[in-house]
């Protein structure tokens, strides 16, 4: 699928602030994604909705956003450039597509939607209207992430073998919509496994073939506890992952294996504690490693201000959501 490139709308002047809009007022977004948005310089938060009105004046004060609502209509006639889409994934759709008619720039929260032809429904939308559609897979991010990336682009490790990631926590079945399929469209593998695919396609290319398993292993409800697959990737070798909501306690790393050298991530997923850890191992060198304490969501949105304020296409696309979406479906 060709995703054509369009006339962009006008954006703020680069001494102007990036006024942001929020959808979706949930624990994420009151504890992580609205205050990491405010230590911006660049960007301020105008507008919150919620299908609670209760919530939204509650989040508005709080965080001193001038304009709140409930109605979604309203909500999007608010001044503001981008809207960060942090509802529950059944609401991604609808959200989406009303607020790119509406002309605004859009992060979405993982997964994109909850089929595939909703997310290719999504960024075609998003092109006819354009505007700027990307999803918030924060891993590709991390500094110890793009040094890596920039390791495997000039070949130092040689050519790609395997690249194993894992993301396992401790989420037992609660209220939270997760846990209804028909709001989350799925349990770990939608939640935690879109996160580990995107980290596969970034450090590995395309992918064009996928298999696995997905399963309760430890929880019984109705979406998945675990997921597992081997992927094959179209130039060079081949990917797995490793999802569970049923670890207390797990190893949750990267490891890239190439004909001349292997590289190692430790404590950037699912770890906030620790600093990041890259290991590096070339033919011909003394092993090296670097370490890095970063937040994720902090260079995640740095860098999608950066390219909206610069009339550029953020580095994650709509059509990466879009493979995401159909990778999960093929497994």
């Amino acid at each position: 699928m060709k995703i054509k490139k369009g006339v962009r709308l006008p954006v703020p002047k680069r001494g102007k602030k990036l006024k942001w809009g929020v959808a979706g007022l949930g624990r994420f977004s009151e504890n992580t994604f609205i205050p990491t948005l405010l230590h911006l310089k660049k960007s301020v938060l105008t507008s919150v909705y919620s299908s609670s009105l209760e919530i939204a004046k509650e989040i508005s004060n709080k965080f001193i956003a001038p304009n709140y609502s409930n109605d979604f209509s309203k909500f999007l006639n608010f001044d503001f450039d981008v809207l960060y889409v942090g509802s529950a994934n059944h609401n991604h759709h609808w959200q989406v597509i009303e607020a790119a008619k509406a002309g605004k720039h859009i992060l979405c929260e993982k997964p994109l939607a909850l089929t595939s032809e909703q997310a290719r429904e999504m960024v075609e939308v998003c092109r006819e209207n354009n505007v700027f559609l990307t999803v918030n897979y924060v891993h590709r991010y991390h500094p110890l992430s793009v040094k890596a990336k920039e390791i495997i682009d000039k070949s130092l490790i040689g050519s790609i073998v395997s690249i194993a990631t894992s993301f396992n926590i401790d989420f037992e079945p609660n209220d939270n919509f997760r846990f209804d399929i028909s709001k989350s469209g799925g349990g770990a593998l939608r939640d935690l496994g879109t996160h580990m695919i995107d980290v596969l396609r970034f450090f590995g290319g395309e992918i064009i073939d996928i298999k696995g398993f997905i399963d309760n292993v430890i929880y019984k409800s109705e979406v998945d506890d675990f997921a597992t697959a081997v992927v094959k990737y179209k130039t060079s070798g081949y990917g797995s992952l490793n999802v569970s909501f049923n670890s207390k306690k797990a190893f949750n790393r990267i490891d890239i294996v190439g004909s001349h050298g292997t590289l190692s991530i430790e404590n950037i997923i699912g770890n906030k504690k620790k600093p990041g850890k890259l290991s590096i191992d070339l033919i011909g060198e003394a092993k090296k490693a670097f370490i890095k304490r970063a937040d994720k969501q902090t260079y995640a949105l740095k860098s999608i201000q950066l390219s909206i304020l610069n009339n550029k296409q953020p580095l994650i696309t709509g059509y990466d959501g879009l493979v995401n979406m159909e990778l999960m479906e093929k497994l």
